[in-house]
Order: C-alpha cells, then structure tokens, then sequence
C-alpha cells in the first residue's frame, strides 16, 4: 500500500452480516499490508470531539506549576502530566536519542471497583492506577472520562470486526477486552523557535504496544509518518471526521505476525514553518485484560507452522515496553 486507507465503519456497525465482511475484508487487507488505516462511521461526534480538543489545549495553556499538580506519580504509572523531553519513544526499541519534543497528560481506565480484588492485586499492578487531575481545571476530568468511554466503544467495534477478518467469531475478543487497561494520552507538540538537538523529533520512532491505538490528529506542520515495505517514510494526512488506526505489537504477536506492528514517528516542521506549527493530538491506546494471555490465535497458524511468540499476558507486555521509554531504558529500581 502507498496509503493509508480510509474505510467507513458504519456499516459493520449497523448493517447486515454481507455488509460486515465487507468491512472486515478491507481492514484485515490493511492490516497485512501496512497496519494503519483510517476510520469513518465511527459514531463519534466532530463536536464532541472538538470540546475534548479546546480543554486540552486549554490545559496545556496552563502555569506549569498548575501542571505539575497532575504529574505523573510514578514511571511505571501512564497517569498524570510529564513535560517536554521526559519521554524517550525511540528506547523502546533500544535506541537512544534525546527525549521528545512534545508533552502530555496520561488516564487509564476509571470508575474501578473499589471492593473488587481483580482490580487491586499484586497482579493488577499499577493497570488500574487512580488518575491525577490538574485542580486548576475541574473540567476536564469529565470530559476526558467521556471521551475515554467513547473511545473504548471504538475499539470493541473495532476488536469485533479484527475478529471477522481473521476468521473467528465476532464476540472472540469480547471476554479479553471487558476489563481493559487502556489509555487515553493527549500530547502537546509545542512550537519550536529553536532548532532541535540532533536526532531529536517530536515523537522518535517506534511501534506501538496494544492490540490497536486511534489517533485524532490535526493538520499543522510537522506530522505523522509510517514506513513503508520499501523503508520509506509515507505522511499520513488529517482526513476530516476520521480516526487513525493502527495496531500493535500485541495484535501482530497475536496474529503470529500476519498482521504488522508498523513503525511510525512524528516529525519537526520545517524551519521555516516551525514557530507556527503547534500541534494537539488525542490518542487512545487500546490494551487487552491485563490478564489475557497474548498466544497465536487458531486461525492464524497454517499447518507445520509454530508459533513465533511465546505467550505473555497483556498486562506483562505492556509494562515491560513503557518502562523503556519513560527511564530512557534505565528500568524501574525495585
């Protein structure tokens, strides 16, 4: 593929079982080839979507010691506020570079049940983390949490028609993604009246960790990129109304690598466009259960095959890449 497609959703959603594999077919299709593609019929309203655009910004407006009562905790924690350079995209791939030109602001999921052990023990580890709140901006936490419900919605759609295209019946997923431990980040790349350090972009390069990750990205200088099969980098534009897709490296482990975890970056504006070029991206990053065990799928392992990836659970994957990219590959002291 030379593009990303853009395929309408709607009628999976709402139409007939013809009309859902359709649907499946091209999207599968896109997961082969490149692993991104680009939803519409998600369901999902522009106007909705543009309050969560106009209180992030606003957060990011904020005093940074406004900010900073929203830090994030701990490392191994996706909650709360982080500044720029404090996260290194390129070490999780065990490549060094200095840290991102962009900021962020992290939630996991909410309303966890405080009387049920699953959510709270040693094994839940820090999955289902409370999140932090900037008091500066009451807020935002509802509109967030809205659209983190939104999204999750999104992404079960999204699981069920992966589970037609790869042959398996649509409610496969269903009983491994009812308790996920997603994130919901919005990033802040900022202007950048002075020149970036060498090797330094606004995201490095990197493959994602979960099963799949929507994107609402805007249109401004200095963007999204995907390499392609021929090692090219291929921009990925803004397409009004639409959320990017991609999947990753969970679901082409899961796959038994049928389908590709694809690398991807956020690259400097041009100088001459770089004091202008601010850009606010929504990104929620979809995670199975933390205790769904991540092993070839039985319609992905032709006969006399083996399986590429020993199982791990969602939980154990996820942790083991964002502790890379948060301590610059250092790890976590026990």
């Amino acid at each position: 593929m030379e593009t990303v497609p853009v395929i309408d959703i709607g009628p999976f959603i709402h139409g007939s079982d013809a009309d859902r594999e359709v649907v499946a077919a091209k999207i599968a299709h896109a997961c082969e080839e490149i692993g991104f593609f680009q939803i519409t019929g998600h369901g999902v309203s522009e106007e909705f979507i543009q309050s969560v655009y106009d209180a992030s910004r606003a957060f990011f407006d904020l005093p940074e010691e406004d900010k900073e009562v929203a830090a994030q905790p701990a490392p191994d924690q996706v909650r709360g506020w982080s500044a720029v350079g404090k996260e290194g995209l390129s070490y999780s791939l065990d490549e060094k570079a200095p840290g991102d030109l962009k900021e962020k602001m992290d939630m996991g999921p909410f309303d966890v049940p405080d009387s049920d052990p699953y959510f709270h023990s040693d094994e839940a580890g820090p999955h289902f983390a409370a999140n932090v709140w900037p008091s500066a901006m009451p807020e935002l936490r509802p509109l967030w949490e809205s659209y983190f419900a939104a999204m999750s919605e999104v992404s079960r759609q999204v699981m069920r028609i992966f589970a037609v295209g790869l042959g398996l019946d649509i409610d496969y997923f269903e009983d491994k993604i009812d308790r996920h431990i997603s994130m919901f980040r919005v990033l802040n790349y900022p202007d950048q009246p002075e020149a970036p350090l060498a090797g330094q972009l606004r995201a490095g390069a990197h493959s994602d960790y979960g099963s799949l990750t929507l994107l609402r990205q805007e249109q401004r200088p200095g963007g999204l990129q995907v390499m392609t099969k021929n090692d090219g980098w291929m921009d990925v534009p803004a397409i009004p109304g639409a959320l990017v897709v991609n999947i990753g490296d969970l679901m082409a482990e899961w796959t038994n690598d049928r389908w590709v975890s694809t690398l991807h970056r956020v690259v400097n504006p041009p100088r001459e466009q770089a004091s202008d070029s601010r850009r606010i991206s929504l990104v929620f990053f979809h995670q199975p259960n933390y205790d769904a065990m991540i092993e070839c799928l039985p319609t992905c392992l032709a006969e006399g095959e083996v399986p590429k990836h020993v199982a791990i659970s969602s939980g154990n994957h996820l942790y083991s890449k964002f502790v890379k990219q948060t301590t610059f590959g250092q790890g976590v002291s026990a």
